[in-house]
């Protein structure tokens, strides 16, 4: 590719695992690691580093993991990329630093930064992230935005009491737990058979919810395991 240098400029990435050469100071190796770029925001990096709480005096090799993945964030955030791949980025973060990380992304994503955020943990792509892949066995199952994935397929509905022993038998209902005279489950199905079900069912009380990406992704999963 022959502007894949110039596209590499305009590129940020956080590994799953950081690796970083371990007898360098965090500065030293923030500073040779600008000189990849035309332009970087020195102001921006001691803001970064400040709002990490990043010593930069240290050697890497005397970092936690927790802090060696700030350094990481600090390095792909430097140059104010165009694109950032992140890959389970929150890894060795605490969750007040967590926190802090997805401040700072939904200001780069308010700023027209495109991120690729790749997690196995669903809430944060849920609370990040506008369009979700879906990837099984290296494929791509699914490409959607949350919005319309977490409304077209199921709804997570709860009744108290009622005929519990008809919902083993509908094909509609997956996912179905019982517990202290309550059923949850997943429902696949229009709003009106829905209704029409739960006519049938004759509960004491009933629970509608849109369900969580978690939730969809895992039903996505059991269906391709069918």
């Amino acid at each position: 590719m022959k502007e894949g240098k110039e596209i590499r400029k305009g590129v940020g990435y956080i590994p799953g695992e950081v690796s970083f050469y371990p007898e360098v100071t965090v500065e030293e190796f923030l500073r040779y690691s600008s000189s990849f770029y035309e332009s970087v925001d020195e102001s921006y990096v001691k803001k970064l580093c400040n709002i990490f709480s990043l010593d930069t005096g240290k050697r890497i090799r005397e970092l936690s993991m927790g802090n060696r993945k700030k350094v990481a964030i600090v390095q792909a955030l430097m140059h104010r990329p165009k694109l950032l791949i992140l890959d389970e980025p929150t890894n060795g973060l605490d969750p007040i630093v967590q926190s802090t990380f997805f401040e700072i992304l939904k200001e780069e994503k308010e700023r027209g930064t495109t991120i690729f955020f790749s997690s196995h943990i669903l809430s944060e792509v849920e609370r990040l992230c506008d369009r979700v892949a879906m990837i099984k066995n290296g494929r791509i199952v699914k490409i959607e935005s949350v919005e319309n994935l977490k409304k077209e397929k199921y709804k997570v509905v709860r009744i108290r009491e009622g005929n519990f022993e008809m919902l083993e038998k509908l094909p509609e209902v997956v996912h179905l737990k019982i517990e202290n005279s309550v059923a949850e489950f997943l429902f696949s199905g229009t709003t009106e058979k829905l209704i029409e079900i739960l006519q049938r069912l004759k509960p004491s009380d009933f629970w509608v919810e849109e369900p969580s990406l978690e939730e969809i992704f895992m039903s996505y999963y059991r269906e391709g395991e069918k």
